[in-house]
């Protein structure tokens, strides 16, 4: 089953959006608190993405994307975020959230973004790849994991699948359109900003010193490459 945890603590909005997940084959899991929320996830472990409003009445969404991420969970996150609260896309994904929906949005922009991060965490078409080897990283498609100097860099999806896409491509420039539609898929209508700020993310914890990067380097009015 195709579990999904709703996080948001007006009614209208949750009744709204699980309603819409149900009619799509999803199993919703909901919650109104970021404490209800916490202990969901405790009885669910099979829960494979999280919706989680930023504005709730005891805590907020980011506090619970942080737990999600410090307990090693690799479930796919989505923000929910209002329309004015720029900083809180940025603030969610530097986090550990894959992506962010803005209200008010329609049934149809969610459950895209929905179906998409789902296939990514699925990982379905990884698992007969051979491993990439790139100087001091080894990445496992099978396992869908990356290990530097032998150790493990803990990884959210989409990071991984941005990885992946750099070290399949060693040396050559990528747009941020391109990593757009490779990563977040053709039907992705979010903003690019969304690369940035996970570039950012991933130079934090695969760059010798993330100011300075070595591996993830910047092509400027155009994109992104992984070495040189």
């Amino acid at each position: 089953m195709k579990k999904i945890l709703v996080l948001e603590d007006e009614n209208a909005i949750r009744s709204f959006v699980v309603i819409n997940l149900r009619r799509s084959g999803y199993e919703p899991i909901e919650a109104s608190t970021g404490e209800e929320a916490l202990k969901l996830l405790e009885e669910n472990d099979d829960i494979c993405v999280a919706l989680l409003d930023v504005m709730l009445p005891d805590t907020d969404g980011f506090e619970v994307c942080r737990h999600i991420r410090a307990s090693g969970s690799r479930m796919g996150i989505i923000m929910l975020t209002a329309l004015s609260q720029e900083m809180d896309k940025v603030t969610g994904l530097m986090t550990g959230a894959d992506d962010y929906v803005t209200k008010p949005f329609s049934p149809a922009e969610l459950l895209a973004r929905v179906d998409a991060l789902y296939r990514r965490v699925r990982g379905v078409m990884d698992g007969d790849e051979d491993d990439i080897v790139s100087g001091p990283f080894v990445l496992s498609p099978r396992n869908r994991t990356l290990d530097k100097n032998g150790e493990r860099v803990r990884l959210t999806q989409t990071e991984y699948s941005i990885i992946k896409l750099f070290m399949e491509n060693p040396g050559r420039a990528l747009s941020r359109e391109e990593i757009l539609e490779n990563v977040w898929g053709p039907e992705y209508k979010g903003d690019l900003k969304i690369v940035d700020v996970n570039i950012r993310r991933l130079r934090m914890k695969v760059e010798d010193t993330a100011t300075m990067p070595e591996y993830i380097t910047t092509i400027w009015g155009y994109g992104y490459k992984w070495g040189s």
